[in-house]
């Protein structure tokens, strides 16, 4: 067992802000460590760290002389019109048979390895880019939410590669479902301190809760005693024969501390939409077809949705999730077909391009204060905003000065303050920390209307999904039971080789016409500069947000007014451009969408 990384000591701030305060933590070479903690605590920034591509404020990272840092990388390392094959030995060097055989393991094979990089989907991309970094022969990985955007297959791949790798790895993930599969440690990040914890992620909550209840125990006996003997001591110290036996009380009184520890980050219980429960069929689809406009991503839909059922949608990254629920939604008209709600369904919907459209002028209380059912009192009001990470002042600050994250969160507040009996969600845990996501689905499990939702997060997909949908080549499957037997059912089918997908098709498969030939150079070109437009929007994203943290914690620092001003003006202007660049974002990724479909 060696030591390939080690923090000692380390501190890094932006602003008054401390997201490694003093901390030390050493990774083994066969540690797969699961990284833990609450948006903006830092877990990006300290792999950022690791990589080398930030500095720590004070302290030392020690890295082994033997040390082989393999990275997923989020951005596209692929040539125009290169095959598959072609890139993996460019990318590593490596001959052509090494490189087939390690693709081989992510069912990289035949004319899918000797085909066109660029014609594959996310998540078959991704599963090349994984095949690379194996080439790289790491022995320890660095993975920042890999399961993000990806199909379940892929994440069933990475899974089962993940447990067979022989070596070291830090994974950071919301999906405690992945972390417990594949982790045997775990790591939290709370209030600058890093706890490295021997077992998995659900077993690090449980020994947690056990460790706080102890202590809380130990401190109440312990402040029991001390008042006994303060006490003793006040009643007896003046008298000449018992002062002796005071002074006595006062020393034992000197050994008797408390344990100082942090309390528990505070976890609300959400209120749900207090709607009457119904029975019967909720949404009948017949002979539906869905699409843009001459395209359509599937067709011959016949599927049924009972009232009060949570149903998920799933399917593989472009097949038609979020076409499919937008057509539901009666944002997108239906190609051809029947689509029939039941009487009196009151439908409210949760989407990126919902919350890019909120009135700007609102504060966060007012709009939840409009959204909400009538005789709504304030308080459950500010106890949903409080839910939300909206907590003091941020329940008056203005819509316009929100960033998207906080817009996602805030339209999602509203949704559950309000009284709608049908709820469609595309993926509602973007935006949001582990605990808040628990506490959504817990509020949502108590929901009595109808929920109709996507999402990558397997975790929340089995705590939450009664029945699930599935949108794959073409088609639309309603499959019975919860999400643990559709993923039983996915498996099987994979072990039976009776899911080999059709999508993407290798070039050689069908013969192709000078117009198709033309059309899929020119698809494929669309695609390569909006994937170029939304990584700059991205790295965007990026830059502008870290400048936003570190002005809101100068804003909490400053005490001149005129320095208070002048920040407050820098700050809105910020917000406003992230603003921007996130409905740019939005607009960019539902592009790439209906390219792929």
């Amino acid at each position: 067992m060696t030591t390939l990384l080690k923090l000692d000591e380390a501190y890094k701030a932006y602003g008054e802000r401390n997201l490694l305060d003093g901390t030390s933590a050493e990774f083994q070479d066969d540690y797969k460590v699961g990284f833990i903690g609450r948006n903006g605590a830092g877990k990006s920034t300290l792999v950022r760290i690791l990589l080398g591509e930030e500095e720590l404020d004070k302290g030392e990272i020690s890295r082994h002389p033997k040390l082989r840092l393999g990275y997923l990388r989020q951005h596209d390392p692929f040539h125009d019109g290169e095959t598959v094959l072609e890139f993996l030995m460019r990318d590593t060097g490596k001959e052509d048979w090494r490189c087939g055989a390690v693709a081989g393991q992510f069912e990289i094979k035949g004319p899918f390895l000797e085909g066109p990089v660029r014609r594959l989907s996310g998540g078959w991309q991704t599963r090349v880019k994984l095949t690379a970094m194996l080439l790289h022969e790491p022995n320890f990985l660095l993975l920042d939410e890999p399961t993000n955007f990806l199909d379940l297959r892929t994440q069933l791949l990475l899974e089962d590669f993940l447990k067979e790798f022989q070596g070291g790895a830090l994974i950071v993930s919301h999906d405690r479902a992945f972390l417990n599969a594949t982790c045997s440690h775990t790591l939290s990040i709370a209030r600058g301190k890093l706890t490295l914890y021997p077992g998995k992620v659900d077993a690090f909550f449980e020994f947690e809760r056990q460790q706080r209840d102890h202590d809380e125990r130990s401190n109440a006996v312990i402040l029991s005693k001390r008042r006994q003997l303060e006490t003793f001591i006040a009643k007896n110290r003046g008298h000449p024969n018992t002062a002796s036996q005071a002074r006595s009380k006062a020393k034992q009184l000197e050994t008797l501390n408390v344990k100082i520890f942090d309390k528990a980050e505070k976890t609300v219980r959400m209120k749900v939409p207090d709607v009457e429960a119904r029975s019967g069929p909720a949404l009948i689809c017949s002979g539906l077809s869905i699409g843009y406009g001459e395209h359509a991503v599937a067709a011959d839909i016949a599927a049924e949705i009972e009232h009060g059922t949570r149903v998920a949608v799933v399917g593989d990254n472009g097949q038609g999730k979020t076409t499919f629920l937008r057509t539901v939604a009666a944002s997108l008209e239906p190609l051809k077909g029947e689509m029939k709600w039941s009487f009196g369904c009151d439908i409210g919907c949760y989407a990126q391009h919902v919350y890019t459209g909120l009135p700007e002028h609102y504060t966060v209380k007012e709009y939840l204060c409009t959204e909400a059912a009538p005789n709504t009192s304030t308080q459950v009001v500010l106890d949903m905003a409080g839910s939300f990470l909206f907590r003091g002042d941020d329940v008056d600050k203005t819509i316009a000065v929100l960033s998207g994250g906080e817009r996602a969160r805030l339209c999602m507040a509203g949704l559950l303050l309000s009284k709608h009996t049908i709820l469609i969600l595309d993926e509602p845990g973007n935006h949001l920390d582990v605990e808040t996501v628990e506490s959504l689905a817990d509020a949502l499990n108590r929901y009595k209307g109808t929920v109709i939702f996507t999402s990558h997060d397997r975790s929340f997909l089995e705590r939450m999904a009664t029945s699930v949908i599935e949108v794959r080549d073409g088609t639309v499957t309603n499959y019975p039971g919860d999400y643990n037997a559709y993923l039983y059912r996915i498996r099987k089918e994979i072990e039976d080789g009776a899911r080999d997908t059709n999508k993407p098709r290798p070039a050689a498969a069908v013969p192709e016409t000078e117009q198709s030939k033309a059309e899929r150079k020119a698809r494929n070109k669309r695609l390569h500069e909006l994937r170029t437009q939304l990584e700059s929007v991205e790295r965007q994203l990026a830059k502008y947000g870290e400048k936003k943290d570190g002005l809101e914690a100068q804003l909490h620092a400053v005490t001149d007014p005129n320095e208070s001003a002048k920040l407050k003006e820098e700050h809105i202007a910020l917000v406003s451009k992230l603003a921007g660049i996130e409905e740019r974002w939005v607009t960019l990724t539902q592009q790439m969408e209906k390219e792929k479909a």
